[in-house]
């Protein structure tokens, strides 16, 4: 097969710069905010995004030689699943992001492996490693500290609040990354790349379809809102193409479980991010934890 012949690191190589890119998306789409709003800033990642994934894809098409995967109903039906909950838990990461900060905010949203991996088992018959259950018990008791409630006055309870809010992110990207995994095996092609794009190209599709239809129906202000402020949501669709286009790399070559618990690199990014960008410093627990998830990260990739 194929995939045989791939370096065996190569997921982690795509996973790394995924999260890279998506926590530059993330910072993008929390500025954004202010000036769209929450359910603005939420869409203009998949509608700025996609025309970016149709030249991710034509630019493979001149430079592959393969046919494109045509997929079948069960295809596509995967990943309309996966396309709307990543949707659903885009806007709950934004929410949690005005109670909490931003690094902590993405801490809660990567509680996500326990999910892929229960789903990962049920679904695809993909039992994890010892190592990964080790390496995604650490990581994931990481971020259960850095989600402890802040001591200061009147911080206790927004802290949880966003914790909740955070979790439930967490499950729906849990479930979105499964949905487009599946989705993957159902498409037959003998370019793991173009496998890849096809399915991202799929998946912003049908949440452009339903983003613009609800905007058109419920409040096409905010659609004309995200019009005005296209320049910076240009950046942020780039970044979320960029960043989903490595995400499913990973997916096409790599078992989601251990490509979303890799992806808990994306904290320190984070936290570089809120340094650099929005001036927030961490607690000690915070600290702590971070360091939980680096040492989970160290044992997934040694096992």
């Amino acid at each position: 097969m194929f995939l045989a012949l791939l370096p065996p690191w190569l997921w982690a190589a795509f996973t790394v710069i995924a999260a890279g890119a998506q926590t530059a998306r993330n910072a993008m789409q929390r500025d954004l905010v202010g000036s769209v709003g929450t359910q603005g800033a939420t869409y203009v990642r998949f509608l700025f995004g996609l025309p970016f994934a149709l030249l991710f894809l034509g630019a493979q098409r001149l430079l592959i030689d393969a046919p494109l995967p045509v997929p079948d109903l069960r295809s596509v039906g995967w990943a309309a699943i996966g396309a709307l909950m990543q949707v659903l838990a885009t806007a709950f990461m934004l929410i949690a992001m005005r109670d909490r900060s931003f690094v902590v905010t993405i801490a809660f949203t990567k509680t996500e492996p326990i999910i892929i991996a229960l789903l990962s088992i049920a679904i695809l018959g993909e039992v994890p490693s010892l190592m990964t259950i080790a390496a995604i018990v650490v990581a994931t008791a990481g971020v259960l500290l850095m989600s402890l409630p802040a001591k200061a006055q009147g911080a206790e309870r927004p802290g949880v609040k966003a914790a909740l809010i955070g979790l439930a992110s967490g499950a729906c990207f849990g479930f979105s990354a499964t949905g487009y995994r599946v989705s993957m095996v159902g498409l037959e092609s003998t370019s793991f790349i173009l496998t890849a794009t096809v399915t991202m190209v799929m998946g912003l599709v049908i949440q452009c379809a339903a983003i613009l239809c609800w905007l058109a129906l419920r409040d096409r202000p905010l659609l004309v809102t995200i019009a005005k402020n296209w320049r910076p949501s240009l950046f942020a669709g780039f970044m979320g193409a960029l960043a989903t286009q490595f995400w499913f790399l990973a997916f096409a070559i790599s078992n989601p479980t251990r490509v979303r618990t890799l992806a808990l690199v994306e904290v320190p990014f984070a936290q570089i991010v809120s340094r650099k960008i929005f001036k927030q410093r961490m607690s000690a627990a915070e600290i702590g934890g971070m360091g939980l998830i680096v040492a989970g990260v160290v044992l997934l990739l040694n096992g």
